[in-house]
């Protein structure tokens, strides 16, 4: 084995571990004591900037527009508590793990499944982005490298986080277990130990920005104004609903019994979830909190040079004033658990992408599972396109922002009408009264998501969509049509597949016709020409290409003096091709004998190095790639194992992901 490949081989296998057998798939399922860390882990972080993004937006009108906050927050609890048990339903009837993808396609037809699987990829890709360039915006205002390398850092989180999903989800679920709880538990803390400071002790406490006033941007704003700006606010804090649908995408990682484990996970997130975040909202008035968007500008009072701290850190800094490190576990609980949320997508999107992918509306490979027993493709594949947003908005959260939630409030809206569907078909059939009741109970929470869902998608897309949502839009809209594209061309290669059964390319030939290329009389020459002799064939020639007549002559003069029967054809080249004269003769045969079926041996070299490669098999490699597009044509390569391959004899074969445990598509189970 050469040192490039032991190398390459010793860092694939530290980076993802010694490869899992396919019987072992059981033990990589989830406990849901990991899988709420793993499924959850976006819709937490979210918990941690939502209330930030409320305060900003209302900020806009001034100190008393922030009265309106706890409204806000309340209604997007609502509209969170309503999804959950929604969602709830969704795992109970479909547990396959199409999610919100399945649902609409079952029911509303493949239209409305592929407008969901277009808003969940675009969705599940800026879920990366965001929570990436969020932590690097938190760690940043503490560590100012990173804030001058904030796209390097991003692109290297990233990484980092598709190596550790690519290793297993039951690896990473444990990675990302600690920081997860240790959020949980820092921010229930901070919340338990504020509000009894202050409503059980009396004691009084003060944000750092409870007394700077703010300059608003927009003054007396009444009517539609208002209402504008408190809808902008409610769509910016429904972030916090961005991930819950991942829950329903994961099914089949959870242990048996998988719906209920699933259904369990998703009252434990929604429960944390609304605690938190009515928890944080509720401190930050008692406070006197504030957050805007320019520090410098907009609060009045501030002193020159004042680093706005995130909302999470204001109220950390005032609750544990008198202990520090309160402080800094729940700063660094927040900046770890922003950076790992992309981990929710890590393992959505691959379990879509599979999904997708086995309906035949994306490449066969995202189907795959790899070393590890994790969708390897979908993981690199959701990597690259996050790393591609990240630099190209320059990691600035602001920008990113604007393209986030339009994809998952598009999938809740279509994911709810399916649902109510569902439930309406089966009532059709249904005669138990205590079934019946059930399924009206559920119809009736999976209606109340729908209008919910509904009303916040257009609230969304009217206050976001000039903002930047148009790009989300725009590549929903590309991804449906590329989805569509992958698809026809697969139903007509199958279509293609199937009718060959009924045309005349079923019947047998006649005859085979086995033709070997000679160049010169040397042992891969004679070891082709044994090969074909060995098929049996009908009619068997050698043909070569005159290209130099002193070459062609040689060559002639060695066949005559030799013990070889089989004739030799000199075919002319008047302009010293090779390809060309073989075509031309091929064809020629196939037109004298159309039932005929031609064979062309081809004599190649097995060579050690890539640069070898260079050197030898051109002129092969460019007939074989003319050959195969010719009907009634078969095209064998017989190899002649150069020295220099001898090194590789030995090589200890490591496939790639998923190569051999790829699953064999129509075309190629026919071979």
């Amino acid at each position: 084995m050469s040192t490039v490949s032991k190398v390459s081989v010793a860092t694939k296998r530290l980076l993802l571990g010694r490869p899992f057998r396919s019987d072992k798939l059981g033990h990589t399922l989830l406990p849901k004591r990991i899988a709420l860390p793993v499924f959850a882990s976006d819709a937490m972080s979210s918990v941690a900037y939502a209330p930030q993004e409320i305060f900003l937006v209302l900020s806009v009108a001034g100190i008393t527009a922030l009265a309106f906050t706890p409204w806000v927050a309340v209604a997007v609890a609502v509209v969170l508590a309503v999804v959950v048990a929604s969602y709830r339903q969704n795992v109970h009837a479909y547990p396959s793990g199409g999610g919100d993808y399945e649902v609409a396609t079952v029911n509303l037809g493949p239209n409305a499944g592929l407008t969901v699987g277009s808003a969940l990829l675009v969705d599940y890709v800026l879920t990366v982005a965001v929570s990436v360039t969020s932590a690097a915006e938190n760690i940043g205002s503490a560590v100012p490298f990173v804030n001058e390398h904030k796209v390097w850092f991003c692109v290297g989180a990233i990484l980092i986080l598709a190596a550790v999903n690519l290793r297993g989800i039951k690896e990473s679920g444990a990675f990302l277990a600690i920081p997860t709880y240790a959020f949980i538990v820092g921010v229930l803390g901070m919340l338990v130990w504020g509000f009894t400071e202050i409503f059980v002790l009396g004691e009084e406490i003060r944000s750092e920005t409870a007394d700077f006033g703010i300059v608003a941007e927009q003054d007396n704003l009444t009517g539609l104004a208002l209402v504008f700006l408190v809808a902008r606010s409610f769509s910016s804090g429904c972030a916090a609903l961005t991930g819950v649908e991942a829950i329903s995408n994961g099914v089949p990682a959870f242990r048996k019994p998988k719906s209920r484990n699933a259904a369990t996970t998703l009252l434990m997130l929604g429960a944390f979830s609304i605690t938190l975040l009515l928890g944080i909202v509720m401190l930050a008035q008692e406070i006197g909190a504030k957050y805007v968007m320019d520090p410098s500008k907009d609060l009045v009072g501030a002193p020159e040079g004042y680093q706005q701290k995130a909302m999470i850190a204001q109220l950390a800094h005032a609750v544990f004033d008198s202990f520090p490190a309160g402080f800094f576990f729940v700063a660094v609980a927040t900046a770890l658990i922003l950076l790992l949320a992309a981990n929710t997508a890590f393992n959505g999107f691959p379990v879509l992408g599979s999904v997708l992918a086995q309906d035949r509306y994306l490449p066969r490979q995202l189907h795959t599972r790899g070393d590890r027993l994790a969708f390897s493709n979908g993981i690199l594949f959701l990597a690259a396109a996050a790393i591609v947003f990240v630099v190209a908005f320059g990691a600035q959260v602001t920008a990113l922002i604007q393209l986030y939630i339009v994809g998952v409030f598009v999938s809740f809206t279509l994911s709810q009408t399916g649902m109510v569907r569902h439930w309406t078909r089966l009532l059709r059939t249904e005669t138990d009264p205590s079934a019946r009741r059930r399924m009206m109970q559920s119809r009736v929470v999976n209606s109340v998501g729908l209008v919910m869902t509904a009303t916040v998608l257009v609230v969304v897309l009217i206050t976001k969509f000039t903002a930047g949502a148009w790009i989300a839009v725009l590549a929903m809209v590309s991804i449906f049509v590329l989805m569509k594209l992958i698809h026809h061309h697969y139903a007509s290669v199958q279509r293609e597949l199937d009718r060959a059964e009924t045309d005349d390319e079923g019947v047998l030939p006649s005859r085979t016709h086995s033709i070997v290329l000679v160049s010169s009389l040397h042992m891969a020459s004679k070891r082709a020409m044994r090969y074909a002799r060995a098929t049996r064939p009908d009619v068997l020639e050698a043909i070569t290409v005159n290209v130099d007549d002193r070459d062609t002559r040689k060559l002639v003069s060695e066949w005559e003096a030799s013990d070889i029967t089989v004739p030799l054809k000199v075919i002319a080249s008047p302009y010293r091709e090779i390809t060309r004269p073989v075509i031309d003769y091929v064809r020629r045969i196939r037109r004298e004998s159309p039932r005929d079926v031609v064979t062309v041996f081809i004599p190649e070299y097995v060579v050690g190095h890539w640069w070898e490669q260079i050197l030898h098999n051109q002129s092969a490699l460019r007939l074989k790639g003319r050959l195969l597009f010719e009907p009634g044509v078969m095209v064998t390569s017989v190899p002649w194992q150069l020295t220099s391959s001898d090194r590789r004899k030995e090589t200890k074969r490591y496939w790639a992901p998923g190569e051999t445990r790829r699953a064999l598509g129509e075309s190629e189970r026919t071979l």
